[in-house]
C-alpha cells in the first residue's frame, strides 16, 4: 500500500510539473525559454553554436537555435569520440494563428476629390476599419481545426526586437513578451444569420479575424495617449511607432506597457494568438488533461525531465559511455524545413561537434551515427469512442495505455522491427505499458521528424508518441497516466540504452 501512494504522488508530482511547463509556454518561444530555466537550474551549461566548444566527459550542455530550438545533452564520464548519442527528439511548436507582417485590417477605397480643373479629378486613398471594428490580421500556421478557435478568450505573445539606448549607442534587443489579459476574440455568427448554412464552414482569410476593439474606443484610446505625453512634456511623435501603418497603435501600446518600454522602440515582433484558459486535470476521475499544446510539449516536457532526471546526481553519469541528449525542433508542423527544423543540419552539426571536441579524427562521427538512436516522440491518436472506425481494429491506442510504437510500411514513420524491439525491451523490463498503431489502409498517414532524421542524418528511429483525443484544436486531451508512463520510459531509455545495445546484433 505504502508502494502504491509513493507512485500515486509521483505520477501526480509529474503531471503538475508538466502543468507549469504548459502554462509557461504558449509559444514555441517561450517553452525554449522554459526548457533553459529547468537546464541551468541543475547545472546544465549554455554553448553558443557562434563559438567554439570546450567540452568535458561527465558534464552537461545545452545551446538554442533561434530560441525556438533547443538541444541539450549530458556526456558520460566514459565516453569516448566515436561512441554514440542516446536521442530523445520532439517538436516546440502547435498550429496556431500567427500574426501577419501587417496585421491592421483595413478596408481601402479611393475616394474622388474636384479639383479647379474640369478636366481632372484627384484620387484619395483612403484606409477605414470594417464596420467600426479593430481586427487584427492573422495566417494560419500548421493544420489546426481552425473552427474551435472562435469564441476563445485570446491574447498575443512571442518575441519582440526592441530598440534600446544607452550611453549614445543604440542595440537592439530579442524580448519575448506575453500580453496577460484577454485583448482579442473571434466571434462565431448567429444561427440566425446563417440559417441555410450546411455545417460550420470556416474561411480561414475572411473569418478567422480577431476583435481588438471597436474603432470609437480605439481612437479614444488615442485621445488619452496623446494627451499622456503632452502632460509628460513630449511630443506624440517622439512617442508614435513608426508601425502604425502596418499595426493598430493600440495594439503596440499594449505590447509596450507589457515591455515597458515605448511603441516607438519595437522595431519588429512574431506573435500568435493564444487561448486565455490554463492547462488543468479535468474529468470526474481526475485522469485528463484539459490543455492546448499537448502536441507536442507534452513530449517535449516528458523527455525533457526524463533528460534532466536521469543525469541528476552525482553518479549519473559515472558509467555512462555515451551522450544523452534531447533535441526539441520548431517548424514540425509545417515539414521542417527551415534553420531551426529537423529537416535543417542543427542535430548532425550537434552530433559532428560533440565528437571532433573529443577527437581531431573527422571519420568517428560516421561511426557515432552507427551507434546511436533515436525515439523520434510526437503525441499519437487514441481511439475516439464516437468515431471507432477512423482507426484500423487492432491498432487502438487507449488513453492511459502508456506510450505508442507508430509503425508504416511506406516510412511515414521510421519505426522498423529492431528499433520497435529496443523501445518495447525498456517498457517490459520495468513494466510499462506500451501500444501499436498503424493507420488504415484507406486513409492517409501523418508524418514525424523521425523519417526526416532518420534520413538526413543516418540514426536508427523508433517513432512514438503518448495517446491524445481533440489533436491540432485549441483544447486537447490526454490522461495523465500517460504523462508518467512516457516519462519512466523516457528516463530509462536514457539510462539503459547502452547495456541493451550492447546485447544486440544486425549487421555483422
Amino acid at each position: 500500500m505504502a508502494a502504491t501512494n509513493e507512485a500515486k504522488c509521483k505520477s501526480k508530482s509529474v503531471v503538475d510539473d508538466l502543468l507549469q511547463f504548459l502554462n509557461a509556454s504558449p509559444t514555441a518561444f517561450h517553452a525554449v525559454d522554459e526548457a533553459k530555466k529547468r537546464l541551468r537550474s541543475v547545472g546544465y551549461e549554455q554553448v553558443s553554436e557562434r563559438e567554439d566548444w570546450k567540452l568535458e566527459a561527465g558534464k552537461k550542455y545545452f545551446f538554442t537555435r533561434n530560441h525556438s530550438t533547443v538541444v541539450a545533452f549530458a556526456i558520460g564520464k566514459k565516453y569516448v569520440a566515436g561512441n554514440g548519442f542516446h536521442i530523445v527528439g520532439a517538436h516546440t511548436d502547435s498550429p496556431c494563428l500567427k500574426l501577419k507582417p501587417v496585421s491592421k485590417v483595413s478596408v481601402h477605397f479611393y475616394m474622388i476629390l474636384p479639383t479647379m480643373s474640369c478636366r481632372s479629378v484627384l484620387f484619395n486613398l483612403v484606409q477605414v476599419t470594417k464596420g467600426g471594428y479593430l481586427e487584427v490580421g492573422v495566417q494560419t500556421y500548421g493544420g489546426g481545426l481552425w473552427h474551435t478557435w472562435f469564441d476563445r478568450d485570446l491574447t498575443v505573445a512571442g518575441r519582440v526586437i526592441i530598440k534600446e539606448q544607452k550611453n549614445g549607442s543604440v542595440s537592439y534587443i530579442h524580448r519575448l513578451v506575453r500580453v496577460e489579459d484577454p485583448i482579442m476574440r473571434i466571434p462565431t455568427l448567429a444561427i440566425h444569420l446563417d440559417r441555410g448554412a450546411d455545417g460550420f464552414k470556416v474561411n480561414t482569410q475572411s473569418h478567422l479575424l480577431p476583435v481588438l476593439a471597436t474603432s470609437i474606443k480605439g481612437e479614444l484610446n488615442k485621445v488619452v495617449t496623446k494627451n499622456d505625453a503632452q502632460d509628460d512634456g513630449e511630443t506624440t511623435e517622439s512617442k508614435s511607432s513608426p508601425n502604425n501603418s502596418k499595426h493598430h497603435s493600440l495594439l503596440l501600446q499594449l505590447l509596450a506597457d507589457q515591455l515597458g518600454c515605448e511603441p516607438a522602440d519595437i522595431c519588429d515582433f512574431e506573435l500568435q494568438a493564444c487561448d486565455m484558459q490554463p492547462s488543468l486535470v479535468g474529468g470526474a476521475q481526475k485522469e485528463f488533461i484539459f490543455s492546448g499544446r499537448l502536441d507536442n510539449l507534452c513530449m517535449s516536457f516528458c523527455s525533457l525531465k526524463a533528460l534532466i532526471d536521469s543525469t541528476s546526481s552525482q553518479t549519473s553519469l559515472e558509467h555512462e559511455t555515451g551522450v544523452r541528449m534531447v533535441a526539441l525542433f520548431d517548424h514540425e508542423e509545417v515539414g521542417s524545413n527551415s534553420a531551426q527544423g529537423a529537416g535543417s543540419p542543427a542535430m548532425l552539426n550537434a552530433l559532428s561537434r560533440i565528437t571532433n571536441s573529443f577527437s581531431s579524427d573527422s571519420s568517428l562521427i560516421e561511426k557515432a551515427i552507427q551507434r546511436s538512436f533515436l525515439v523520434s516522440a510526437d503525441m499519437a491518436h487514441a481511439l475516439h469512442p464516437n468515431y471507432m472506425d477512423k482507426h484500423e481494429e487492432n491498432h487502438q491506442p487507449k488513453l492511459h495505455g502508456g506510450l505508442v510504437i507508430k509503425s508504416n510500411a511506406n516510412q511515414r514513420y521510421a519505426t522498423n522491427a529492431i528499433t520497435s524491439f529496443i523501445f518495447r525491451e525498456l517498457a517490459v523490463n520495468h513494466n510499462i505499458p506500451v501500444q501499436d498503431f498503424v493507420v488504415r489502409n484507406d486513409m492517409a498517414c501523418g508524418s514525424t521528424i523521425g523519417p526526416i532524421l532518420a534520413s538526413g542524418v543516418g540514426i536508427r528511429t523508433v517513432d512514438v508518441g503518448a495517446p491524445q483525443l481533440s489533436m491540432h484544436s485549441i483544447r486537447e486531451m490526454c490522461a495523465t497516466d500517460d504523462v508518467n508512463h512516457s516519462y519512466e520510459h523516457f528516463k530509462a531509455y536514457y539510462e539503459e540504452f547502452s547495456n541493451l545495445d550492447q546485447k544486440i546484433t544486425v549487421d555483422m
